[in-house]
């Protein structure tokens, strides 16, 4: 039997190049698709483009929307644009709708069918079952005289070069466009509607957007016990608990009403010791707290805060907030307030 050759005398696998594109064919590609999305502006109708807005304007049920796929995903998105906006909206899976979901149907809603071709067996199949509940059919596709546009009340063309997939296959640019239509329509509701900001921001509290014209300093406020205060004939020695304790950073100065004198923070602490030295000992908070510094209303905006501490000429960290009386009522942290999200 023979022998094996040492290790050292076998052969090396040939060495793998990992694929590779370059900068010019990418541009190309953004380039191609550019051109593919202004055919599709360039060709819109849009007298159909307004009576579909209009019929989803006048709805006086629920806008659904419906797609196989990729135009699923579209489909669903879009529905979900409309929710935030405060339009009742769902989506309807054409599978899910035969097998006992379409029961969410009614005469007064708008059924939206997503489908590039037109020929989706699943949305074609649906088509007799919600038309028997009287729901308005509305079709968005992109091949002319398809049977979907034939059996609906409605049909939006949306014009369609060709994909951007070199087979003309992979549904990127016809989702693209799907998702350009729906979205600009969702945006005209919303105009139409008269959406106000705070109305928008009411739709999303959890978001930054929502936080910012939602919350006000009272929302986001340290008070009561949390509040670092002292009176202005206390020993700054005597006080340096309470200035670092609490987490402003900062000590208020008020009188027996809790009317508010001044402030005192943790950067004048160490500019009156490098001054003072061993003098520190007898000054009171009093003698070298800031006298005017920058409050806040209760009822500001967080938003409002925070620009407050940001304007020059200089930021600060924190805000005492005071009522019409210039009582302390409670203190407002930049840190408080990006923890809250802003």
């Amino acid at each position: 039997m023979g022998s094996l050759p040492p290790l050292q005398d076998l052969p090396s696998p040939p060495s793998i190049k990992p694929p590779r594109i370059s900068e010019t064919t990418l541009l190309n590609l953004f380039k191609s698709q550019q051109d593919h999305l202004n055919y599709f502006f360039q060709n819109l109708d849009l007298s159909q483009a307004l009576s579909f807005t209009q019929t989803l304007l006048n709805s006086r049920g629920t806008i659904f929307f419906s797609g196989v796929g990729k135009s699923g995903f579209v489909a669903n998105k879009i529905s979900q644009t409309l929710v935030s906006l405060g339009i009742r909206s769902s989506f309807l899976s054409p599978l899910d709708a035969l097998h006992g979901d379409i029961g969410a149907l009614s005469s007064s809603d708008v059924i939206v069918l997503f489908s590039k071709s037109g020929s989706t067996e699943e949305l074609l199949r649906l088509v007799p079952c919600v038309r028997a509940k009287g729901v308005y059919l509305i079709s968005v596709t992109s091949v002319s005289s398809n049977a979907l546009a034939n059996a609906c009340d409605m049909n939006v063309h949306l014009p369609l070069e060709r994909e951007l997939c070199p087979f003309d296959l992979a549904p990127v640019t016809s989702t693209a466009i799907q998702m350009v239509f729906g979205d600009t329509v969702a945006i005209a509701l919303m105009g139409a509607r008269n959406l106000t900001k705070e109305q928008y921001a009411a739709n999303h509290p959890a978001g930054r957007i929502g936080k910012s014209l939602i919350f006000k300093v009272k929302d986001v406020m340290k008070k009561q016990d949390e509040l670092p205060i002292c009176k202005e004939g206390d020993l700054i020695m005597d006080q340096l608990v309470e200035l670092t304790s609490k987490g402003c950073g900062c000590l208020l100065v008020i009188d027996d009403e809790y009317h508010l004198l001044g402030t005192f923070t943790d950067g004048d602490l160490r500019r009156t010791l490098k001054a003072s030295g061993e003098a520190i000992f007898k000054l009171t908070v009093g003698e070298m707290c800031n006298r005017e510094p920058r409050t806040i209303g209760s009822e500001a905006m967080a938003v409002e805060a925070m620009q407050k501490m940001e304007s020059p000429p200089s930021p600060v960290q924190f805000l005492p907030v005071i009522d019409h009386q210039n009582t302390v009522i409670g203190i407002v942290t930049l840190h408080g307030l990006v923890s809250a999200g802003l």
